[in-house]
């Protein structure tokens, strides 16, 4: 019954040594092939496969060392196709830009726009070369209010002039805040008074209103599309004007109370008072 068992006649112990290999990690014992043991194997297999690589490209470096001791013309030695590179800056800057791309491409896949939908100042090449130090006159500044298509819109805010162009719907001709553009309106920002207080003199607004001023002044210089391209340069402001009254009438009542007078009235001197007081002897 044992050609039942064994029909290719092989013996049991035979057949199991056919099925063993060498141990990658110990010299000393061997073990099966089995799929559980492939990965380890495999792994056998691609060190060997390196390491005849590495003895091949010794040996080239041999033969053209020997060369160079002749004085024979050699070309360049090829890398060591085994030698791990490190990644160092040049590694560092091929990972930046391949994880930049990647992420440019995830965008025209998922919204259509390779950065994301995202058009803000941190796109745009003024942003990081400004140029913040153009001086403007009151008249020049009047110029970009907007009225000329072929010109960009700006407004100023205590001397700070600032581009809009990106909301021309609102501050160009037609638009809401269009009063606004072409000039400094400081004082609007303040009081609220868009139409009466388009003007840089601050004089006289309370603490809130100067806080309003520097929190619409911030507003514009950290807009992501509004950029700062200069400052306007505003004649001396003559102390004897007229501080420029508020459009409310009740708010500018509020900072400026009636005193009243409690002082008695003076009454004019009656004909007993006229008469000279006898000296006293």
């Amino acid at each position: 019954m044992s050609w039942i068992m064994n029909p290719n006649g092989v013996a049991p112990k035979a057949e199991a040594e056919e099925n063993m290999v060498q141990d990658p990690f110990n010299p000393n014992r061997k073990v099966t092939k089995k799929s559980a043991n492939q990965p380890f194997l495999a792994y056998q297999q691609y060190k060997e496969k390196k390491e005849q690589e590495h003895q091949e490209w010794l040996k080239k470096k041999e033969e053209r060392d020997a060369k160079i001791a002749r004085g024979e013309k050699v070309g360049r030695l090829e890398p060591d196709p085994t030698a791990e590179e490190e990644v160092g800056l040049l590694g560092l800057l091929k990972f930046i830009v391949y994880l930049l791309v990647i992420i440019a491409l995830a965008g025209k896949f998922f919204t259509g726009h390779y950065l994301w939908e995202y058009d803000g100042k941190w796109v745009q090449l003024k942003t990081y070369w400004p140029s913040g130090d153009r001086l403007f006159s009151e008249s020049f500044l009047a110029t970009f209010d907007g009225t000329d298509e072929n010109k960009p819109i700006y407004l100023a805010i205590d001397h700070d002039v600032f581009d809009v162009s990106s909301n021309r719907r609102t501050y160009g001709p037609g638009g809401s805040y269009h009063h606004m553009a072409g000039v400094d309106a400081a004082r609007s920002f303040g009081t609220g008074c868009f139409a009466t207080h388009r003007t840089h003199d601050l004089r006289g607004l309370s603490e809130s209103e100067l806080r309003g001023v520097d929190h619409w002044k911030k507003f514009f210089a950290e807009h992501k599309s509004y950029f700062k391209v200069g400052k306007v340069i505003h004649p001396p402001i003559d102390p004897a004007s007229p501080i420029p009254e508020h459009c409310d009438p009740k708010k500018e009542e509020a900072k400026h109370p009636k005193k009243e007078n409690k002082e008695k009235p003076i009454h004019p001197p009656s004909s007993k008072d006229d008469k000279p007081k006898r000296e006293e002897l």
